[in-house]
């Protein structure tokens, strides 16, 4: 399965490259820019696990920048890195819609484990380190492996997004264009031939009555 994907804002060019690489170093998909205005389209234009943002950058603030994309909805996790110290510039944060914050200068290593543990936290919301689907398949939040009857089923990309996308909101109706969005990137056609065939292959190995169809609103997942 892919691995996360994160979205960097940093303006100081040294420093946005030595994350940059670290991330990459441990496997992560890394997409960086420098300022808030580039940010923002970049953003738009990609679906991300995760957003490290500078707040004192060109352009759009980081502050600025994440009001913007949680006022349209989006709710990516996002950790600000700053030099701000204060408990008012802290309040600000959390106020825009952050998940945490960590300040300069920081060891890559707390980095690292501040972007796990949010990870993990955000994508279920559980402390469990299992989903269980069903009596012989569950999905290993750790090392993002679906198993079934104890052994490793491989999915390809669009349908491992479709699957977290399932276990994100279990039991609930999710839309046809969310799913869209979420399968697809923004330069990307959407496809419902190929839609209907993840969701065929995903019914294949979790049961034909563990994904439902709800007619002309989309599909919801059923797990135990």
């Amino acid at each position: 399965m892919q691995n996360s994907k994160i979205f960097l804002l940093e303006d100081d060019i040294s420093l946005n490259e030595t994350i940059c690489e670290f991330l990459e170093d441990e496997e992560y998909e890394v997409i960086c820019t420098y300022d808030g205005i580039s940010a923002e389209d970049t953003i738009y234009e990609n679906n991300f696990d995760i957003l490290l943002l500078d707040v004192n950058v060109p352009g759009l603030n980081g502050f600025e920048l994440l009001k913007k994309i949680r006022d349209k909805g989006d709710e990516t996790p996002a950790i600000f890195i700053t030099s701000l110290n204060s408990t008012e510039n802290l309040s600000d944060g959390y106020s825009s819609g952050c998940d945490d914050y960590i300040r300069k200068p920081f060891e890559l290593k707390e980095l690292l484990l501040r972007i796990k543990t949010i990870l993990k936290r955000g994508f279920y919301h559980k402390k469990e380190n299992i989903i269980t689907i069903d009596s012989e398949t569950y999905y290993d939040i750790d090392n993002k492996m679906l198993i079934k009857n104890n052994s490793k089923i491989n999915l390809n990309n669009k349908e491992e997004k479709l699957l977290k996308l399932f276990l994100q909101n279990q039991n609930q109706i999710i839309s046809h264009d969310r799913i869209y969005e979420t399968l697809w990137e923004f330069d990307e056609a959407y496809s419902d031939n190929a839609l209907r065939t993840y969701i065929k292959n995903l019914r294949k190995i979790l049961g034909k009555d563990t994904i439902l169809s709800v007619k002309k609103f989309g599909y919801k997942i059923i797990t135990e």
